[in-house]
């Protein structure tokens, strides 16, 4: 399938939003009838400034045909043709695919998991990402029809990408056997869009992380003000935002300083602080971490064994993300939402 111009390709997680922290804290269940309304609202944007064709990536709700469903659009939707596993698989899977058809522009619903599978797959096509998960750092919290126009004025070439897009960052997950110092690329094993967390749990178990007491230390791409989670608890030591050339990396632990942060939606912990650090681009932290569980953007993931050694890597190698309110702005700015006949007024 190769697409016609211009073009948005969508992947909207059903699971997204509903994790255990809906049972250990007090977070609320994301339903996916209101997922269903933002895709609605999406569509009627994209069709509004000129998008000619939607690709969905299918999933086993059927969001996308759902949202469909008494809609009177003129645009083309079709949906990839790819089996659904129902897992973090799909979105990778969908984001690859919508790589190599060559969409203008990705739309995601869901938190910083969907992101971080949407990550692996989409190359340098510009993303929009809806938050509708739990940890919502790297999506936006935005009205969808705002959202639909942004991504609508990128796939329809109205506003330069170049221009109101931005590279994310990202950290790069090595395990390294033995004293190999420093770790190759064949070493990478995962990468995070927010945090990697070094646990104390031997086995993954419940995927969520919420309980701080299991948690040795954090490597942190964003310390975002306003935010939930862990960078939530670093921005109580030093706010980065997402295009702040610096990452964190923060040492938990007995004896430390108690700092106050909302680690889960309605749970504002203490949480003892050893010491931090601030990251540059390029730099890395070497973990003598023995048996582990590293937690990638909020979920437990990966189990470590006592020979490994974890390596973490700050980089500017993340998914390029559209900012909204820029693209709107640039979109004013050169005329993209003037009709034929609207004239500035004196």
């Amino acid at each position: 399938m190769k697409h016609k111009h211009p073009c948005v390709g969508i992947i909207a997680n059903p699971a997204s939003g509903k994790d255990i922290r809906r049972l250990v804290a007090y977070g609320s269940v994301f339903d996916n009838n209101e997922k269903v309304n933002i895709l609605r609202r999406v569509l009627l944007a994209l069709e509004a400034v000129g998008v000619r064709q939607v690709i969905f990536m299918p999933d086993y709700c059927g969001l996308g045909w759902r949202a469909l469903d008494g809609l009177r659009l003129s645009l083309e939707v079709d949906f990839l043709d790819m089996p659904v596993q129902a897992n973090e698989q799909d979105s990778i899977e969908a984001a690859r695919r919508f790589c190599e058809i060559g969409v203008d522009c990705i739309v995601t619903l869901g938190g910083d998991g969907t992101n971080r599978a949407v990550a692996k797959g989409c190359g340098d096509l510009p993303l929009v990402p809806i938050s509708t998960g739990t940890n919502n750092v790297f999506p936006y919290i935005v009205e969808g029809t705002i959202a639909g126009l942004a991504a609508g004025l990128i796939a329809t070439g109205a506003v330069d990408p170049k221009i109101v897009t931005f590279p994310t960052k990202r950290l790069e997950l090595y395990l390294v056997s033995g004293e190999r110092n420093p770790p190759s690329e064949e070493d990478l094993v995962d990468i995070a869009l927010i945090d990697v967390a070094i646990c104390t749990d031997l086995f993954i178990g419940s995927r969520a992380l919420w309980d701080p007491k299991h948690i040795r230390s954090v490597i942190l791409a964003r310390a975002q003000p306003g935010s939930i989670g862990l960078s939530a608890l670093g921005s109580c030591l030093h706010p980065l935002d997402a295009q702040d050339p610096f990452g964190m990396y923060v040492e938990l632990g007995e004896g430390g300083r108690p700092i106050l942060a909302p680690i889960a939606p309605g749970l504002i912990l203490p949480i003892p602080v050893r010491q931090y650090q601030l990251l540059a681009l390029g730099d890395e932290i070497s973990l003598n971490s023995g048996p582990c569980t590293v937690a990638l953007d909020g979920e437990r993931s990966i189990e470590v064994s006592r020979d490994l050694h974890v390596h973490v890597r700050l980089t500017n190698h993340g998914p390029r993300v559209v900012d909204i309110r820029r693209c709107l702005a640039e979109a004013a700015r050169v005329g993209g939402f003037r009709l034929e006949g609207i004239k500035e007024s004196s």
